[in-house]
């Protein structure tokens, strides 16, 4: 900036800091203005002056708001006031002095009292709301509490509102320290409620009330409002007895918050308050959005089952009521031609807001309440609309059907029958929209009530949606029938999908060429789906499929057809999958040079492929599912890349250099070249520099992740990562993946905890008990299905801990920390104060985590702990010496158990035999090998975890080899148990040890033929079983 300009800007400031006020008020306006350069320099000069000078700023803008004469002076004053009072960047109230706190303070109060523009008010009271958040906790505003008593009990109905309207915003902050004072808040919520005239004030303070409700720690405190809640359901009434539906409709979302957050606070005075609320929701007269919002009143109480479970089901006339309201919105639909002609994919053609809200409250319903309380009223409301005349009722009776299926699975299964009777019989109704809602059932039903339905009536529902895939006068239904298939055929088995084959494809590649192009991406899904699901039985088809899929993904090449290119490319993968390499190798070249030059391209911000939604995707014989979510046509050939380099391994690595963010299945890949020596010059730098972008990517998507089952497939994918470049890994992504796992671990406990709360309601019910179940059952599938959760957490801890400890050797052993809340899962572990105040020294390590677990009560996480150990034996060095003596002790307990050899318990027997032949092999001068050796020897053969039982013979061998004279023994003493041991491995064939191995244990025993004295070899042999003796003789002589 030159000199001249630097002079002029001091000018300015000067001049607007002055005590004339107008140039500061033009200042501000500037900063309004639609004129970018004028609203530029204001916005320099501020800044300057908030740098500068901040206590002037302040009082500026406080006198500002206060004074001015124009509207919307003080309503910009205020605001950016409270920008610079809020804690953020902009937070200047540290740098205030006293003298400006307190008048800042003051004048924003003294402004609430004189300022008449409501809309200012409300700036305001946000503006002081704001500030008290801040200062509150501190006790820094002493007056504010005095003042905001001082309004509600004014007689200005503005004063009043004000109140209210900081009370609901500082409610949080101030909560508990009014507790002192609620019977004088209590007299006056009741007060305002009741009498006052004027319905703006009385929604502020029903908004006041419940958030003062809800920041109430005690459900005693809370009770004291109970009596208020008449008062509070007036507050509605009267606005919509008045007319005034827009207050009704801020009363209802503040009671829908009510009822999410503190449910049982309505529990006394249910049947009244849902009574009222259904009445709402069936007065046609008023406005849609009042209506919709009083079924959301009562849908949200249904789902708030984490507070208060059960509580709903108990007012089953209710239930029936709201079901009827919801059928008849169903009902409000029309018969749009856009849906007909089927020009655009617009699937919502002719469903008005009424329809949407029926649809989807019909979902929440029943999987809020579940099957026995939905189901009987479905059962009872169904059937009249299904025998009626009107299309539109039978057509509400299907989508209705559709939308319970979800929440109703259970007990739906149970009469599968009716059910499916009920859909298949629409097929042939005469209206175009009952079919394509029949189909859309029968596509919902597939998912939610596999794979019963499909075992079961697969004759049925197959040939109908082939009938369907017929009607060329209702494209829309042949697009439909198409993607029903794909729903039909992701619950089936390839036995069942291939007798229908031949018609599926003949028809489908029909619809390929239809010119309506949602027809042909329903035909393309379907493909997809029945190509993945028939695997290799659709090899005959591969010939006649992929060269319209290839055709379709060179030309759709306009902005128009991207959608479809889409759903192409992702059909050929998975149809390249089925069929396998071999087949798929030609095709896979093409298909990789299209994707290549759609990745270097430079897509539209508007192309409407970005709304392309996959629902899964197959890497190898994997199927990771992919929630709905919105991913780029980019996005989708990264996916698709992940699918060629699982397939194609090594061969795809001439496409890494182009494709390197793509996905974690690349590192398989690039490792695997590298090895071979096909890299072009490329060594394992390259690898880690993939490795680097990989983990730390899929660590932080672990930590976003909030749905479960999504977690584990995630787990799944880091456990495979660390398989693959485990060793490559630093210290802290070590760190960070065991931070990830505590932070799985830790939610999925806080879940459990949750449940075991639930349980307790006084409203929980059968029913609920039923819920819980099934929650806890989904929960469980995320970590193994159907195992004892508790277990399984803790198995999946130890197994993760395993991979770690044997990617990342001995460094990792330095480096990772036991989670602290995976340690207070004590009462699981038993792990005792005395044992971490005695291992204090590694109490950070997840050493002693493998320790306690192995002899945990569950065989699977005892199993995993003493593989952990035998990994930390072979891999640990020095980091694992003082804890050796600890670690056979903990494995004698497993070895010894007088049940080891039982069927649940023979794994982890058989690891626990691997792990002390890996301490004999690897910290022989930290044990009494003499004692030992003999106590591994004496557990051989393993027979159950094949595995091992191939790595322990094979270490058995190579010490007979050497002459290791502690397993031979004093005067060769423990031979004839080796040779004994030899023989029952040979005589299992290929089970129990490799050719390799099996090849030089006759070796051996040949050499102790030749070399042994006659009467060892004599006595060696007496010890051996009648048919062992011959089954050696047989092999030795071969």
């Amino acid at each position: 900036m030159d000199a001249d300009s630097t002079q002029l800007q001091q000018a300015q400031l000067m001049a607007i800091l002055g005590p004339d006020m107008a140039p500061f008020e033009t200042l501000i306006s500037h900063l309004m203005s639609s004129a970018n350069e004028q609203r530029s320099q204001a916005e320099s000069i501020f800044n300057l002056l908030k740098q500068n000078d901040p206590n002037s700023l302040a009082l500026k803008l406080a006198h500002l708001l206060s004074s001015s004469v124009h509207l919307e002076a003080r309503a910009m004053a205020t605001i950016l006031l409270r920008k610079q009072l809020t804690r953020d960047d902009s937070f200047i109230w540290p740098e205030l002095n006293e003298s400006t706190r307190s008048a800042v303070k003051s004048i924003l109060l003294s402004a609430i009292q004189s300022e008449e523009s409501k809309s200012v008010i409300k700036k305001l009271c946000d503006t002081v709301s704001e500030l008290a958040s801040s200062l509150l906790p501190d006790n820094q505003w002493p007056e504010i509490l005095p003042f905001m008593f001082q309004c509600v009990t004014s007689s200005s109905p503005k004063l009043q509102e004000s109140a209210f309207f900081m009370f609901s915003q500082l409610a949080q902050f101030i909560g508990e320290t009014l507790i002192p004072f609620i019977t004088d808040l209590h007299t006056v919520f009741l007060n305002v409620l009741n009498n006052s005239p004027n319905s703006d004030v009385k929604i502020a303070a029903l908004s006041a009330v419940i958030n003062f409700i809800q920041c109430l720690s005690s459900s005693n405190d809370r009770d004291r409002f109970q009596d208020l809640l008449p008062a509070m359901m007036r507050t509605l009434t009267e606005a919509l007895n008045s007319g005034q539906e827009a207050t009704a409709q801020e009363a209802l979302e503040l009671l829908i918050e009510l009822a999410g957050t503190e449910p049982r606070f309505l529990r006394r005075q249910i049947v009244d308050v849902v009574g009222s609320m259904l009445q709402v929701a069936e007065a046609e007269s008023l406005e849609e959005g009042t209506r919709h919002l009083a079924i959301e009143f009562v849908i949200t109480l249904a789902e708030a089952r984490d507070r208060a479970p059960g509580m709903m089901r108990k007012l089953p006339q209710f239930i029936s009521r709201l079901f009827a309201i919801l059928m008849k919105m169903l009902l409000d639909v029309d018969d749009d031609p856009a849906w007909h002609s089927a020009e655009t994919k617009d699937e919502d053609a002719g469903e008005t807001s009424n329809y949407s809200v029926g649809q989807e409250c019909l979902d929440r319903l029943a999987i809020a309440l579940g099957g026995n309380t939905i189901v009987p009223v479905a059962s009872e409301q169904l059937p009249v609309y299904l025998s009626a005349a009107e299309w539109q009722k039978h057509h509400a009776a299907l989508i209705a059907l559709a939308q319970i299926a979800e929440g109703c699975s259970k007990v739906m299964i149970k009469n599968l029958e009716q059910v499916v009777n009920m859909v298949l019989n629409s097929f042939q109704h005469p209206h175009p929209r009952v079919r394509w809602a029949a189909i859309n059932a029968i596509g919902q039903l597939s998912t939610d009530l596999g794979p019963d339905l499909q075992v079961q009536y697969h004759q049925r529902v197959l040939p109908a949606l082939a009938s369907a895939m017929d009607d060329f006068q209702n494209p829309r239904v042949q697009a439909h029938a198409a993607s029903a298939v794909l729903n039909f055929s992701e619950n089936c088995t390839p036995e069942i999908l291939t007798p229908y084959l031949d018609g599926i494809v003949h028809k489908l590649l029909l619809l390929l060429q239809n010119s309506k192009q949602m027809v042909q991406e329903g035909a393309l899904t379907a493909l997809a789906s029945v190509a993945d699901s028939s695997q290799e039985h659709f090899q005959k088809y591969y010939g006649a499929v992929m060269p319209y899929l290839k055709t379709i993904l060179v030309n759709a090449t306009d902005k128009s057809n991207r959608m479809l290119r889409a759903k192409a490319m992702e059909c050929i993968s998975l149809v390249g999958m089925a069929v396998g390499k071999d087949t798929f190798k030609e095709d896979a070249k093409q298909v990789m040079e299209v994707l290549m030059s759609l990745q270097g391209s430079q897509m539209e911000t508007d192309d409407p492929t970005t709304s392309y939604i996959m629902e899964t995707i197959t890497l190898g014989d994997k199927r990771i599912g992919i929630k709905t979510s919105v991913l780029e046509e980019k996005a989708t050939a990264c996916n698709m890349l992940c699918c060629y380099a699982d397939e194609l391994k090594e061969g795809f690595y001439p496409w890494i250099d182009q494709v390197g963010d793509a996905m974690p299945e690349l590192l398989r890949s690039a490792k695997l070249a590298v090895e071979k020596g096909i890299a072009q010059g490329r060594n394992e730098t390259y690898v880690k520099q993939l490795s680097d972008y990989i983990v730390p990517a899929l660590v932080e998507a672990l930590h976003k992740e909030p749905d479960t089952e999504i977690c584990a497939n995630m787990l799944d994918a880091l456990n495979e990562c660390l398989q693959i470049s485990g060793p490559l890994l630093d210290e802290s992504q070590v760190r960070s993946i065991v931070d990830e796992i505590k932070q799985v671990i830790t939610a999925s406990s806080s879940r459990k905890r949750e449940r075991a709360e639930r349980a307790k309601a006084e409203d929980f019910d059968a029913e609920e008990g039923e819920l819980l179940k099934e929650e806890n059952e989904q929960e469980e599938e995320v970590f193994d299905q159907g195992k004892d959760k508790s277990a399984e957490e803790r198995r999946i801890a130890i197994c993760i801990f395993d991979d770690v400890a044997e990617q990342c050797r001995e460094s990792a052993l330095k480096y990772v920390t036991i989670p602290q809340q995976v340690l207070e899962f004590g009462s699981n572990y038993g792990i005792s104060d005395a044992f971490l105040f005695m291992r204090a020294r590694y109490y950070d390590t997840h050493l002693p985590f493998l320790l306690e677990a192995c002899n945990d009560e569950n065989p699977d996480v005892r199993q995993a702990a003493v593989y952990g150990l035998g990994v930390c034996a072979e891999f640990g060095g020095s980091v694992f010496k003082p804890l050796v003596g600890e670690a056979l002790s903990r494995l004698n307990v497993v070895i010894r158990h007088p049940n080891a050899l039982q069927p649940e318990n023979v794994m982890a027997y058989d690891n626990a035999v691997s792990a002390l032949g890996k301490i004999c092999q690897f910290h022989r001068d930290s044990i009494d090998s003499a004692q030992v050796v003999p106590v591994w020897l004496g557990c051989l053969p393993i027979k159950g975890d094949l595995i091992e039982a191939k790595a322990v013979h094979d270490q058995l061998c190579s010490m007979v080899e050497r002459s290791d004279s502690v397993l031979l023994g004093p005067n060769n003493q423990y031979l004839p148990k080796i040779v004994s041991v030899f023989a029952e491995v040979l005589c299992a064939g290929k089970d129990l040890a490799t050719e390799q191995t099996a090849s030089r244990m006759v070796n051996l025993l040949r050499h102790l033929q030749q070399t042994l004295p006659p009467s060892t070899l004599a006595s060696t042999w007496s010890s051996l079983q009648p048919q062992q003796q011959l089954a050696l003789q047989s092999i030795l002589s071969s």
